[in-house]
């Protein structure tokens, strides 16, 4: 099978690359920005017809969209997440032979949601801010393309590689700090809410299996469990050994759109408390069904084995 994979470089896009590439029944092209890539082209930049174009000189079966941005500004997420997708989904429909799609979504998309219970796909999307917002405009091109297309919507992505400013990226890269300079307090943000943490080789499993199925429309993937953040922080904590306090500052709250591309929950700034718009969807629980049963997919990796492996990263850096 040939496939097209846009976004190998960023945290879930290595993963795939490196699922995929290790495929013998796959012939893996990388397109994107950096030299690193078997096609240079910039998403946010091309126009359609160009990328049709090496489209046709590539022929993929298949094309994986794993590009995007999940910080920084509301103009450069609404570049990266909705008008390039609106590229990917015109050239391939202006390709000879038009590929199957499958495209990286977000669990942000659904905004806030009723605590105590599983998202399923079918739940109407909410989403409160500009990454929510520019994620979801790019689900709805897709489905509205008429494409062979798949979108994934990928819940709260954890494991090594993790960008230092997401969540366990940040705690970790402050527990190291910590015990290198005998300190006995980490800060964080505020750790009150629940999240479905799913490890980024799993993700990478369930994007090779999406690419080879016949499922279309929204599939969500996560372990679906839904874990306090702090509960999760502490099995970090524990992992490095750090046998001081993680401290919360419940005015700094997690958001997800900060500086910098790639697919990561994002860091933290100080928020207002008369800005609850501003504020973490307090629960996330991923409905699995779907995943299950059209992709025999679900998750291998526990949550403690995956921030186990964040923290050996963290710890073997120089």
């Amino acid at each position: 099978m040939r496939v097209l994979l846009l976004g190998a470089d960023g945290f879930i896009g290595r993963r795939v690359a490196e699922r995929l590439l290790a495929d013998p029944g796959m012939q893996v092209t990388v397109l994107g920005r950096r030299d690193s890539a078997d096609i240079r082209f910039d998403l946010t930049a091309g126009s359609p017809g160009a990328l049709a174009r090496f489209l046709d000189a590539v022929a993929p079966q298949v094309v994986v969209n794993c590009a995007g941005a999940t910080y920084g500004t509301s103009r450069l997420l609404i570049q990266a997440n909705t008008l390039a997708v609106a590229t990917v989904c015109e050239a391939i429909r202006r390709s000879r032979e038009p590929a199957r799609l499958v495209h990286i979504g977000s669990a942000a998309e659904y905004g806030p949601v009723q605590a105590g219970g599983p998202i399923p796909e079918s739940a109407e999307p909410r989403p409160i801010g500009p990454y929510g917002v520019s994620k979801l405009a790019g689900t709805e091109l897709v489905l509205a393309s008429g494409l062979d297309a798949l979108v994934l919507r990928i819940f709260d992505v954890v494991g090594p590689g993790s960008p230092t400013a997401s969540l366990f990226g940040r705690l970790a890269e402050g527990l190291r700090r910590a015990l290198v300079q005998d300190e006995l307090q980490v800060r964080m943000p505020d750790l009150s809410g629940y999240r479905d943490f799913v490890d980024v080789r799993d993700v990478a499993r369930a994007i090779q299996a999406a690419a080879v199925s016949a499922a279309t429309g929204v599939i969500n993937i996560g372990s679906g469990h839904a874990v306090r953040a702090r509960e999760a922080a502490h099995l970090l904590v524990r992992a490095s050994g750090f046998e001081g306090s993680v401290t919360e500052d419940a005015r700094q709250v997690l958001l997800p759109a900060q500086a910098g591309p790639g697919h990561a929950e994002g860091p933290y700034r100080p928020v207002e408390a008369a800005r609850p718009v501003l504020e973490p969807v307090p629960w996330r629980q991923a409905d699995v069904r779907t995943a299950r049963d059209r992709l025999g997919w679900r998750t291998h990796v526990p949550l403690e084995e995956s921030l186990g492996d964040v923290w050996m990263e963290t710890a073997c850096r120089v």
